[in-house]
């Protein structure tokens, strides 16, 4: 804290000094104030910076692989490591030389030296800058320059957790954190495994077993519903076809079928529209009011002419979406509800 404005980040602006970046009150040009530390964020800091060291020597000296680039976010941290291959067993390897150095509780040590004393030294990455360098050294386990907040022993970081892992612009790059984060981590990640395991009535560990078996399951409910519904769809095109008086074969082909239905989502509509095609001579454009989502499917049988994508292209104009697809069968959906009767009625207008 600086008077009453937070710190939210500082810069070193070299021979200008250091710059405080704050949010809150600005002082006056000229005014004193009181800085004061905020002790939990400075341990936060410390345990982070050290720990990244740590984690970076470990893939260093396991696998010989530096780390490119370090980001401290607001709830975790990144590296960026030039690591071939990487897989969860050498991820979890370096994690495990991580924690024993850090529960080993080797000391820190902290000093400034010159340019020609740093060339002399086993430093893990090259200084990025010239003149005299701040070096932290960790007994027996990494030597590097750094600027940054530092514990005194490795003890203090704590315990150091990877959360993910993923390729990215050829490196590896690895979202971890340390200390007091990997302890709040780890009660939000146990607060939720917890409730999912309620609401099986069943231990916490039992749970992914228990969400595996609910999943399979759902896939074949959804599987026999998709069967049930084209059966559904087919008995419905008939009713509909037997409506407009198909078997009195007193109509001129083709026939156009126009419906608007409420609330059925997209593959309904896809489904009703393909047993409405199954007839010779049938156009269907069919459309759906799906809650905040005008929904629309157009399509004709096999011996039907027209284009089914440049009707939906038109249409959804109207409905202030997007859509597309063949000249038999085309989908869109947009978000002007109210506009789905004009496009309907466009689109049969068009087929005359």
């Amino acid at each position: 804290m600086l008077g009453e404005a937070r710190v939210v980040d500082c810069i070193d602006m070299e021979d200008a000094g250091v710059l405080h970046v704050i949010q809150g009150p600005t002082p006056e040009v000229g005014e004193m104030v009181h800085g004061r530390i905020d002790s939990l964020r400075r341990l936060d800091h410390m345990q982070q910076h050290t720990g990244q060291h740590i984690l970076s020597a470990a893939f260093v000296k396991l696998f010989e692989a530096p780390t490119r680039s370090f980001r401290m976010l607001e709830h975790e941290c990144e590296i960026d490591v030039a690591l071939n291959d990487p897989t969860d067993e050498k991820i979890e390897q370096a994690v495990d030389l991580a924690n024993q150095t850090i529960w080993q509780a080797r000391s820190i040590t902290i000093r400034n030296v010159t340019a020609e004393q740093a060339v002399a030294l086993p430093l893990r990455k090259e200084p990025a800058r010239e003149g005299e360098l701040r070096v932290i050294e960790i007994d027996d386990f990494d030597l590097t320059p750094c600027g940054g907040t530092h514990a005194q022993s490795t003890g203090e970081v704590g315990i150091i957790a990877v959360r993910n892992w993923e390729r990215a612009k050829g490196l590896t790059r690895i979202q971890f954190m340390a200390g007091v984060r990997v302890l709040n981590d780890y009660r939000k990640a146990n607060r939720t495994a917890a409730e999912m395991a309620a609401s099986f009535s069943a231990g916490r560990d039992d749970s992914p077993a228990l969400v595996t078996r609910l999943i399979e399951e759902n896939k074949k409910l959804a599987r026999r519903v998709r069967e049930l519904d084209e059966i559904a769809c087919r008995a419905e095109a008939e009713k509909i076809l037997k409506s407009t008086g198909l078997e009195a074969g007193n109509r001129p082909p083709p026939l156009v079928v126009a419906r608007v239905f409420d609330d059925r989502d997209a593959d309904s509509l896809k489904r009703l529209a393909l047993a409405l095609i199954a007839y010779p001579k049938i156009i269907a454009l069919l459309a759906s009011r799906d809650g905040d989502t005008a929904r629309l499917v157009f399509a004709r049988s096999s011996d039907a002419p027209g284009d089914m994508n440049a009707l939906m292209r038109k249409a959804c104009e109207m409905i202030e979406g997007r859509g597309g697809g063949k000249a038999d069968m085309a989908q869109g959906g947009g978000k002007n509800v109210s506009a789905i009767d004009d496009a309907l009625q466009v689109a049969t207008k068009s087929l005359a």
